[in-house]
């Protein structure tokens, strides 16, 4: 029979996508003939640009994360009325999907990190595998008030899950019960460095070539004007919305990645977020990051980058204003003195193929 692998992702920005994305592509060469089911609204072609073999989207919201209009605002009480109607039409949604694992004979889910997905699997008698380096209830807790409910209905439902890989960056996750700690997660650079160069005219030098990368959702408040003071500096972004600007060239086509541009630039501008972080972090990449206090991951991801990568911390003010004076500044080095694990596509993806071919 063939392996059948659910992937239930939280439907928040790309970042969650991108990891389990990539620990399902390496599924798939350790089993070339696993069935990959992703179920998340998440833009078909960004699967596509890390999963290059067969897979099955299933556009269904597991639950709602945090609405937000771009990387920076974050609409609270959306996010709050959104999270009580999944809670409401919870019985129905857990329904509906175990039909589905029946149906396509799934034996494993894996989740980052819905928690409707821990009933869901367990409703078709399967295991529920979890990954990630924070749960909703631990962002949720934090904002107080009227998501103190929400955030302990998720707790108990994070404490039925089967396993836990705990990613690097991380929150206790205390909640999980048999935790495996694996190191990070992410994309390779996957297009050859010279026509890369010569295919979007990046004719600057490693040490003078920016990336801009503030993630799926954007950052509307980006001081492109900027820019104009380092006409010696070549700057690269994926916001479609940027304007034209003889020093920057923006990457529209679905297939490319910041992934595939790290090796070219000498450090990334960008705001707290793990994917982003693990992906520079798994290539040496200086990060230049914005702060983000009100998310309570921002600070502990901050924290570890400091800890494990060269760094630069912004003052969000200075930025907006278009002082860059950082860019003539050397990142910090990292603060610790222990390497970071990058080895935890492979760690989860190993143990995934054997968990199939029993």
């Amino acid at each position: 029979m063939r392996p059948v692998l659910y992937l239930a992702i939280t439907s928040h920005g790309f970042g969650h996508v991108v990891r389990v994305a990539s620990v399902a592509a390496q599924v798939q060469k350790l089993l070339p003939d696993v069935l990959l089911i992703f179920v998340t609204t998440a833009p078909h072609w960004l699967i596509r640009s890390y999963v290059k073999g067969d897979f099955i989207q299933r556009p269904k919201r597991l639950d709602v994360g945090v609405i937000q209009a771009d990387s920076f605002s974050m609409d609270y009480s959306a996010t709050l009325e959104k999270l009580r109607e999944i809670r409401r039409r919870s019985p129905r949604i857990i329904a509906g999907e175990v039909d589905f694992l029946r149906l396509n004979r799934a034996q494993l889910v894996l989740a980052d990190l819905p928690p409707l997905a821990i009933p869901i699997a367990h409703g078709a008698d399967i295991p529920c595998w979890c990954m990630g380096n924070f749960g909703w209830d631990f962002i949720y807790r934090a904002w107080g008030g009227e998501f103190i409910p929400e955030a302990d209905w998720i707790t108990e439902l994070y404490r039925e899950g089967d396993r836990l890989f705990r990613l690097p960056l991380h929150e206790p996750m205390g909640n999980f019960a048999n935790v495996t700690n694996v190191g990070l997660t992410g994309g390779d650079p996957q297009y050859d460095l010279a026509a890369l160069r010569e295919r979007f005219q990046l004719t600057h030098p490693k040490e003078k070539t920016i990336l801009l990368s503030f993630g799926g959702l954007g950052f509307a408040g980006m001081p492109y004007e900027a820019l104009a003071q380092f006409p010696d500096y070549q700057f690269i972004s994926f916001d479609r919305n940027a304007p034209d600007l003889a020093n920057l060239r923006k990457i529209t086509e679905t297939q490319y990645r910041p992934v595939d541009f790290m090796p070219l630039c000498d450090r990334i501008i960008s705001k707290p977020g793990f994917s982003t972080y693990a992906e520079a972090l798994r290539l040496d990449l200086p990060v230049v990051t914005l702060p983000r206090d009100d998310f309570a991951e921002g600070p502990i991801l901050i924290k570890n980058l400091q800890q494990y990568g060269h760094h630069q911390i912004l003052d969000p003010e200075q930025f907006a204003q278009g002082d860059w004076d950082f860019l003539r500044e050397s990142p910090q080095p990292p603060q610790g003195n222990q390497p970071i694990d990058k080895t935890g596509i492979k760690a989860i993806a190993q143990a995934i193929a054997e968990f199939l071919s029993h």
